[in-house]
């Protein structure tokens, strides 16, 4: 690469970096919001369609309280959601009737996967990290 290609990346890259800076809008890069790196918890459909339009990938688990396989997967989904780039939202299925019923959730623990606004994917029980993880990481762009 020649020293005049490298200043033009450099003027570039400078002139973006100004112009985010001045507020103006005149970023080319594509703004996203960070991942949250703690599972959000999502009371209503409001809440959840405000989840899944605000990141590219999103795992929610549908748990209840007193079900034992749900607090056997907590550690797994926090850890899911310090660890990749996707959000996790946990859906209280008793407090969340309709919206448990919406996505035809029979049983606890229920994941579904966001990609693109779009439920992709549906697993029902307890997974393991690397099964889930790999399961969010390919439907990451």
């Amino acid at each position: 690469m020649s020293d005049d290609e490298l200043n033009d990346i450099r003027k570039q890259k400078r002139e973006q970096l100004e112009s985010e800076l001045r507020g103006d809008g005149g970023s080319t890069a594509k703004e996203t919001t960070p991942s949250p790196s703690d599972p959000i918890h999502v009371d209503g459909a409001d809440e959840l369609e405000d989840a899944v339009s605000s990141n590219d990938v999103v795992l929610v688990d549908f748990y209840a309280d007193w079900c034992g396989p749900c607090k056997m997967l907590e550690p797994t989904v926090k850890k899911l959601a310090q660890n990749t780039d996707a959000a996790v939202a946990k859906v209280d299925v008793d407090a969340n009737q309709e919206l448990a019923a919406q996505y035809q959730v029979r049983g606890v623990p229920t994941m579904v996967l966001f990609a693109d606004g779009e439920a992709v994917e549906q697993l029902v029980g307890v997974r393991g990290y690397d099964d889930l993880k790999n399961l969010v990481e390919s439907h990451l762009a």
